[in-house]
């Protein structure tokens, strides 16, 4: 298997999601040689160690982001780390090619049902335009999105809904630990 790195874009990872939560705890089985990297953890205060998300990104053959779609976006940690990360001279610019060619997975969970996505303009990809822009520019190959749509927030609550929240986020984490694995 190729070096995955899976950048897990979720500001509150560990008290406010049960989709992306559970999503990593599985992935940490099904993939254990990837390496996870937990921005919440490791930046809480959204001051990132560049030099050290640069060597994780270009030692990775795979990278994958994992995070809410937030206001038809990623969140604003994610956000940030793309904007102090990703700088001229190392991901873009005449000098800038530490990340030529090497895969980008987009892994994205929703609070909205499928059907919501898939009847606004542009479908579903239209949300990922950002993560989609920046791969162009860095010279990243995007190979696709794996969206797991419909495990809201307001859910948490209700046990039968979490139960199948859980469920759902665990077979996502096994089909994106297939999606990656697969050469």
């Amino acid at each position: 298997m190729s070096n995955v790195l899976i950048v897990s874009g979720h500001p509150r990872t560990g008290d406010d999601s049960v989709a992306n939560k559970t999503i990593l705890e599985e992935l940490v089985v099904l993939l254990p040689d990837a390496e996870i990297d937990h921005l919440d953890e490791l930046y809480p205060n959204y001051t990132f160690d560049v030099e050290a998300e640069q060597a994780k990104l270009a030692a990775a053959d795979v990278i994958v982001l994992q995070y809410p779609l937030w206001w038809y976006g990623w969140p604003s940690l994610l956000q940030k780390w793309v904007e102090d990360v990703f700088v001229r001279g190392f991901s873009h610019g005449s000098r800038g090619t530490a990340l030529h060619g090497k895969k980008l997975v987009v892994s994205v969970t929703t609070g909205a049902g499928e059907s919501y996505y898939s009847a606004q303009p542009g479908g579903f990809d239209r949300f990922l335009a950002p993560a989609m822009a920046t791969s162009a520019l860095v010279g990243l190959e995007y190979v696709g999105s794996l969206p797991l749509y419909g495990v809201s927030y307001a859910n948490r609550t209700d046990e039968a809904a979490r139960a199948d929240m859980v469920e759902r986020s665990r077979e996502h984490a096994k089909r994106l630990a297939e999606f990656v694995s697969t050469p």
